[in-house]
């Protein structure tokens, strides 16, 4: 049981676009979520969520983040949603799979998982949003399970050991991101425990 590997945590990967780096001072502009099934005793793939999001009113956008993302705020097919909108619908999914898999509480799985994770609960804390379905401080990093199963730290390196498909063109957009880091992170916990 999926419940069982991960002491009742269900694992949710995240990847967050922003712009910038400063949890408190700038917005999420993009947020996709993957969730993760667990079956014949591996895990594997779900459900993919993602919201465009509107910038925060008030916070600070660098344009060097912008160039980085290549992203047009004003694009007229970028349909975007409100901040808090877009996580309440997320957390929500994110409540179903954890009560489908009889888990106590979600665990964000990200690569540089802090940084996604101190934008939500910044972002929570502007709402005045509760109820957070991840853990407020544990967090699993596939950064650390890229550095122990291939001596890499980059996603893409992490990529080419584990050879998983990497598309630079597409990277860098939070529905690609999510998928892929999720792809890494079921692949190295499924060979770590084909060989326990």
């Amino acid at each position: 049981m999926l419940k069982d590997r991960f002491r009742k945590f269900l694992p949710v990967v995240v990847d967050l676009e922003t712009g910038g780096f400063d949890a408190v001072k700038n917005p999420i502009l993009e947020i996709a979520i993957q969730l993760i099934d667990f079956e014949d005793g591996k895990l594997t793939l779900g459900q993919l969520h993602r919201h465009h999001i509107k910038p925060f009113e008030g916070l600070e956008i660098n344009q060097d983040s912008i160039d980085f993302l290549n992203l047009d705020l004003n694009h007229p097919l970028r349909v975007a949603a409100d901040e808090k909108e877009a996580l309440l619908d997320l957390f929500q999914i994110i409540n179903k799979h954890k009560n489908l898999y009889e888990c106590s509480r979600a665990i964000l799985v990200g690569h540089n998982a802090f940084f996604d994770h101190s934008f939500l609960l910044a972002a929570c804390e502007r709402h005045g949003i509760k109820k957070f379905p991840f853990h407020p401080f544990s967090l699993i990093d596939t950064v650390s399970l890229g550095v122990l199963a291939t001596q890499q730290t980059v996603l893409a390196r992490i990529c080419k050991e584990l050879e998983i498909d990497y598309d630079n063109d597409q990277a860098h957009s939070a529905t690609y991101d999510a998928k892929v880091t999720a792809e890494v992170f079921c692949r190295i916990i499924n060979e770590f425990d084909k060989k326990a």
